[in-house]
Order: C-alpha cells, then sequence, then structure tokens
C-alpha cells in the first residue's frame, strides 16, 4: 500500500490504548489522505478489515489491532462520517460524508468530537451558543466562564437592574428571599434561600476563579458546569417571564 495507517500511528500499544471514538479520529484522517482510487478500494468493510490494512504493525498485534480498528468504523458510521454508498445498502462499501470530508487531521476531527460531547439539545440556546466555539477547541475554562458570564447578564436584565450591580451582591438582591425581583413568593422561605445559595455558591465557585487565575478544567467538568449554567439560566428566563406577567396584571 503506497498510504499506511502505520505511518500516522506506528506504535502499535498507544493505538491499542485509544478509544474507539479517538481511533476513529486517526483513521477518517487516514482514509482522507489517500488517493481516489486506494480510498474506494478501503472504504468497504471487508476490504478495510485485511491485513494489508494493518501493515508494518508486529504480526502478533495485528488481528487485536484490526478488531480496534472496526470499533473506530462502527463509530464512523454511527457518527455519519462515513456512510453506505447509495444504492449498496446490501454492500459492504461506504463513501466519506460531506462532514467527514472536512476532517483533514486530528484538530479539525477534534473540534467535531468535542462539539458532540457538548448536549446541546440540553442547554439553553444562548449559552449553547456562546460556549461551543472555545469548547470545541479545547477551552474548557473559557467555555465555563463564558456560561456563567451570559448568566450574570440575564439575571441582571431580567431583575431590572443596573450596570453597576455584578457578582455576588446582584444575585443575592436578585433572589433575596423576601424581596428580590426574581425571587418567587409563593415557594417556601426555606426553599427562597436555598435558591439564592444556589446561584451565589455556582458562581463564586466556578465563575469567579476563571477570571482571577488560570484554572484547570477537564472536559467532563466543563460539560457539568456549563449544564448547571444553563439550568440556572432558564430559571431566570421562567422568574423573568413571571416578573413581566405580574406587571401587566398589576398595571391593568
Amino acid at each position: 500500500m503506497s498510504g499506511r495507517l502505520f505511518d500516522i500511528i506506528p506504535d502499535s500499544d498507544a493505538l491499542l490504548a485509544l478509544e474507539p471514538e479517538e481511533l476513529a479520529g486517526i483513521v477518517l484522517e487516514f482514509l482522507n489522505s489517500l488517493g481516489h482510487g486506494q480510498a474506494d478500494q478501503l472504504l468497504n468493510t471487508h476490504n478495510f478489515s485485511q491485513p494489508d490494512t494493518v501493515d508494518g504493525y508486529p504480526q502478533e498485534k495485528k488481528k487485536e489491532i484490526l478488531k480496534a480498528l472496526m470499533e473506530a468504523w462502527s463509530w464512523l458510521d454511527s457518527e455519519g462520517l462515513i456512510a453506505p454508498r447509495p444504492g449498496c445498502m446490501d454492500s459492504p462499501s461506504f463513501f466519506i460524508s460531506r462532514r467527514g470530508k472536512k476532517v483533514l487531521n486530528q484538530e479539525e476531527f477534534r473540534k467535531i468530537y468535542h462539539g458532540n460531547l457538548l448536549p446541546k439539545h440540553l442547554l439553553h440556546s444562548v449559552i449553547a451558543q456562546k460556549v461551543r466555539s472555545p469548547f470545541i477547541r479545547g477551552a474548557y475554562d473559557s467555555a465555563v466562564f463564558e456560561a456563567f458570564r451570559e448568566l450574570e447578564i440575564f439575571i441582571r436584565e431580567a431583575g431590572g437592574f443596573s450596570s453597576t450591580d455584578f457578582g455576588e451582591k446582584l444575585i443575592r438582591k436578585a433572589f433575596d428571599e423576601n424581596s428580590g425581583s426574581l425571587t418567587d413568593l409563593n415557594q417556601p422561605k426555606p426553599e427562597r434561600l436555598a435558591l439564592q445559595n444556589l446561584f451565589v455558591a455556582a458562581y463564586g465557585s466556578y465563575r469567579n476563579p476563571q477570571s482571577h487565575r488560570n484554572v484547570s478544567i477537564d472536559q467532563a467538568e466543563a460539560v457539568e458546569m456549563i449544564m448547571l449554567a444553563s439550568h440556572l439560566y432558564k430559571i431566570v428566563e421562567t422568574r423573568h417571564g413571571a416578573r413581566i406577567a405580574n406587571n401587566l396584571i398589576n398595571n391593568r
């Protein structure tokens, strides 16, 4: 073969240590690097699973590597990065999808894969829009900062506060258990206070540290923090809607 997977990742142990989705990025980079004829030949589950695909690797590791490669292939298929050829649904022939064609290297793959790890469909649209770009770049601290920054801005706007109100002071005023403009006075007082403390604690723990120093956040932590910011944002949105409705009733 003129192009080999071995040339991209020659260490067999390193290859076998990768998760299927990680190895999938390398497989897609490899397939996209091939000439048209060679790519067409390999974009076939039968051909791809042949010994030639693992040319260069130690003989005793080839069977195990082929299994790992087929796991990666299955992941690419499930993510729509490769797809069955039209008119060949009953055959093992595939093609690289339009989305898959964009993956020319590991950096491009990371953008797609990291973006998928963030559950956009569960996030408030405002939060999702603000955090996606830094998240897919792997700038998790920036993504978390942006999420909580948007939350603070919305609290200020929804609660009718001025630009001089910010941070913990703003949150405590907005969710004051007795007089907060975003407080639901129909809830028991302990629950009102608990919600205020939740907002303050989340802001202090996840927004403030990003402002003052470099904070190391891994991918999973970032997703959890962003999900929390989105949840709090939705609470503010609900309270804002109730506040508008009450004002309309009172002004009749």
